[in-house]
């Protein structure tokens, strides 16, 4: 669980810290999906009204709180209840149909999209 639970954190602070920056609307209305080496996914959402959901690949899902917080992106208030209850990342630059690797809170790397609109 915490494997896939670091994925979507980072993968989604990463994503949305640049839409912040750049054009928050861009970053809404798209899903980030990031790719564990074993095959594992998850997919991400980001509301702009600071609300957060995942998909794992097993058919979990968890809700969060997402913020800004100088050139962090932070999650928290998650649900279901998480080791992690505040989870942090330095924010980078994305867009649609661009890919970037990235580390889950445990080290492991996991390979990310910006696909455009709502990945089911």
């Amino acid at each position: 669980m915490l494997r896939t639970f670091g994925a979507a954190t980072l993968a989604v602070a990463c994503l949305m810290a640049g839409s912040v920056r750049a054009d928050m609307n861009s970053a809404f209305g798209n899903t980030v999906v990031s790719r564990y080496p074993d095959g594992g996914w998850v997919k991400h959402w980001f509301n702009p009204d600071g609300t957060y959901s995942a998909q794992f690949s097993d058919g979990r899902r968890l809700a969060a709180r997402w913020s800004v917080n100088g050139e962090r992106i932070c999650l928290t208030h998650m649900r279901p209840y998480m080791l992690v209850p505040r989870f942090c990342t330095t924010m980078v630059e994305a867009s649609v149909g661009q890919t970037w690797h990235s580390r889950d809170p445990m080290g492991r790397r996991v390979q990310n999209v910006l696909v455009e609109g709502r990945a089911p």
